[in-house]
């Protein structure tokens, strides 16, 4: 969708939410010693000054991060939230003013400051407008290769890597109704190809028929793995109430094929606490499902 500029977005509440999860996971995995994979399906310009540009037109993160910040100024966040605010002060911007607001740090930002030198990321954007600073923001990171390419055909083909372990972070804008069906195909065969692989799909809670199935279609991939079933996540922030054929993003969610270790356990103390702190009305709420954990 080469209309779609997430720099709209950055910062909003589905940032939030998908960049806590990608930072408790990312955490969880560099434990061990063995590189990491880190790849990012729709990677978007890296990072965004969020009172400049798009950000700055309908100003989402005010009610994001910005919120979040403010909130967690007066109750104590839970472990998981308090790393990620930790995580998203370190932005990085080339050739930027040091003295000057630091940058929010979008998905491929987030996991370089976290990953090890010994680790590698693979990250994708097509708009033209995205993929150039993207470059620019990698340059002199030799652990960094950035594909000006459909995150969705070039998923598959770069699996298994060859330390046999891997992220992937799959989050389209949705904005195209083909985006449903080529999340499922390409999770599918991503697992195919790698069914050890942790795989986190960022998905929005609306009201229409293909986002409402998109959760379970994904999880029925999990549910067929041979030779048994694979462990899945379902974690779930919802902001506001909607009604039936209304309008609007009124949460989003990620759904953890392969989990790391204690994400569930992790996510069950942060999510009702960013429901606490980004919700708007009584509708605000949260959950956390796991499948094949116990």
């Amino acid at each position: 969708m080469l209309s779609y500029r997430h720099g709209f977005h950055a910062g909003n509440h589905a940032d939030v939410l998908k960049h806590l999860v990608l930072v408790d996971c990312l955490s969880r995995l560099i434990v061990k010693d063995t590189p990491l994979l880190y790849v990012d399906s729709h990677a978007g310009a890296g990072s965004y000054q969020l009172r400049e540009g798009y950000a700055a037109m309908n100003e989402e993160w005010a009610s994001g991060i910005e919120r979040l910040k403010s909130f967690a100024g007066s109750e104590e966040p839970p472990p998981a939230v308090a790393a990620y605010l930790t995580a998203i002060g370190g932005g990085r911007r080339p050739g930027g003013d040091a003295a000057a607001e630091p940058p929010y740090p979008g998905s491929p930002a987030l996991a370089a400051s976290l990953l090890r030198r010994q680790d590698r990321l693979a990250l994708f954007e097509l708009h033209p407008s995205d993929s150039a600073p993207l470059e620019s923001l990698f340059a002199d990171d030799r652990r960094v290769a950035v594909r000006k390419a459909d995150g969705f055909a070039s998923l598959p083909p770069l699996l298994p890597p060859p330390s046999r372990r891997a992220f992937v972070l799959v989050d389209p804008s949705y904005e195209l109704a083909a985006d449903y069906d080529l999340v499922v195909s390409t999770i599918a065969a991503a697992l195919g190809r790698f069914p050890t692989g942790v795989f986190a799909v960022w998905y929005p809670l609306l009201e229409r028929d293909d986002a409402r199935r998109l959760p379970a279609r994904l999880l029925g991939l999990a549910q067929a793995g041979k030779p048994v079933p694979l462990k899945a996540l379902d974690a779930r922030l919802r902001i506001r109430s909607s009604l039936p054929g209304e309008r609007g993003m009124a949460g989003s969610g990620m759904l953890v094929i392969n989990p790391p270790w204690q994400l569930r356990e992790a996510l069950a103390l942060a999510l009702p606490y960013l429901a606490k702190a980004l919700g708007t009305d009584d509708g605000a709420c949260s959950s956390v499902i796991g499948f094949g954990l116990d």
